[in-house]
């Protein structure tokens, strides 16, 4: 349990008018990519989420400092200063877009948190999009002028191998010896955590809803029901001949936008917020790109072992289920036991919607702490934990606290 003496953690901003604080946080529904939310660009998806915001704190919108946006596989432009006047936001507040492919929405609200922590009361709204539905086609321009069509960025030099995301998930789960049954139990245990989640509302407060193309669109399409064991195995492997990553124990591209509120610990106060998420730290490692699936553990550790946290003293974690090899390698890395993870399903079941998965993260960590400590009275420890391509991982550590 995490400790309950202090408010204001371990990381470098102690002073109250330093002390990063997340406190409020929502998401669209996350829908598969070519679903219901095929028709919405990105900043479609974000606006409505970063206007429930603003709404939900009761600022005046000219008050915010800036808009900090992950995103992945846009058409540039800037998206954030683009969604943020889609929402109403006056001329006056700026934006910034952050591209760590995967960790674009975790990563942005790491730097709204640390300019938080540079001083003077800011107030910021950061988090990450993707409307993979809607990505602009992408080519090379070749040397006489032709277009070389490309369906990815390569993301290091060729010496350093550049595999696609299941092989290097099937590589992962060699090199850690993550059986194809752990792969599928674990996916298969993520759909139905989902599942009861959905059912009995535990992701109700944090959606925002979009309008589809003929009725609103209130909650995530992926969780399956319907899917048992014996389906689970009946999946081919999908990406190396005889390999054990399939499509069931692997996440699928979905749709989605999530942003949170960042300011100081003094100016929550002063806005009369009771709670929220006090930013400990954030840290991001780098990883033999052969092996990108298991980036967030060794940022994660390296976090953990500069906040002098141990990993048992965790109360949630949040882990972006890209595949569930990686998953479960990363979490064994870390000592901690994969059914510690996801308490009410991840990216296995809910979809993964790149650039805004890492900000997803932290909306859920908030939600499932409030309602710890409706229950319970106490704190809660909380690690958000992403791995990224190129070999990268990002993990940020957060309290929960009433203020």
């Amino acid at each position: 349990m995490a400790d309950t003496n202090t408010l204001s953690g371990t990381g470098p901003a102690t002073d109250p008018t330093r002390q990063p604080v997340i406190i409020a946080a929502l998401r669209s529904p996350i829908c598969r990519a070519n679903g219901q939310l095929k028709h919405l660009r990105a900043p479609d998806l974000l606006a409505p989420v970063l206007a429930s915001l603003i709404e939900s704190i009761g600022v005046d919108p000219a008050d915010v400092d800036d808009v900090i946006i992950g995103n992945a596989v846009g058409g540039g432009g800037n998206l954030a200063r683009y969604a943020a006047l889609q929402a109403g936001l006056p001329t006056t507040v700026p934006g910034l877009t952050v591209d760590r492919q995967c960790g674009s929405g975790l990563d942005a609200i790491a730097l709204a948190s640390r300019l938080v922590a540079a001083g003077d009361n800011p107030l910021f709204l950061a988090g990450g999009v993707e409307s993979i539905s809607t990505a602009p086609a992408r080519a090379h321009r070749n040397y006489d002028g032709g277009l070389d069509f490309f369906s990815r960025a390569t993301f290091v030099p060729p010496r350093f191998g550049d595999p696609d995301m299941g092989v290097a998930a099937e590589t992962v789960a060699t090199r850690f010896g993550v059986s194809r049954g752990q792969q599928d139990d674990y996916a298969l245990r993520s759909h139905r955590r989902a599942v009861d989640a959905a059912a009995a509302g535990k992701y109700t407060g944090e959606i925002v809803p979009l309008m589809g193309a003929s009725s609103p669109v209130t909650a995530d399409d992926g969780p399956k029901p319907s899917l048992r064991p014996a389906l689970m195995a009946r999946f081919p492997a999908a990406f190396v001949p005889g390999g054990t990553v399939t499509a069931a124990n692997s996440c699928f591209d979905a749709d989605a936008a999530s942003a949170v509120v960042v300011t100081s610990l003094q100016r929550a106060r002063d806005m009369g917020a009771v709670d929220g998420l006090l930013v400990l730290g954030s840290d991001t490692a780098g990883v033999d790109p052969e092996l990108l699936g298991i980036g967030a553990a060794f940022a994660a550790e390296r976090l953990l072992s500069r906040q002098a946290v141990g990993a048992d003293a965790l109360d949630l974690i949040e882990f972006n289920e890209a595949f569930a090899s990686q998953t479960i390698a990363c979490l064994e890395h870390l000592g901690l036991d994969p059914e510690r993870a996801n308490l009410q399903g991840g990216a296995l079941a809910l979809g993964h919607g790149y650039g805004a998965s890492g900000a997803v993260l932290v909306t859920r960590l908030l939600a499932q702490a409030r309602s710890r400590y409706a229950e319970a009275g106490t704190e809660v420890l909380g690690l958000a934990m992403i791995s990224i391509a190129g070999g990268m991982g990002t993990a940020s550590l957060l309290r929960y606290a009433r203020l």
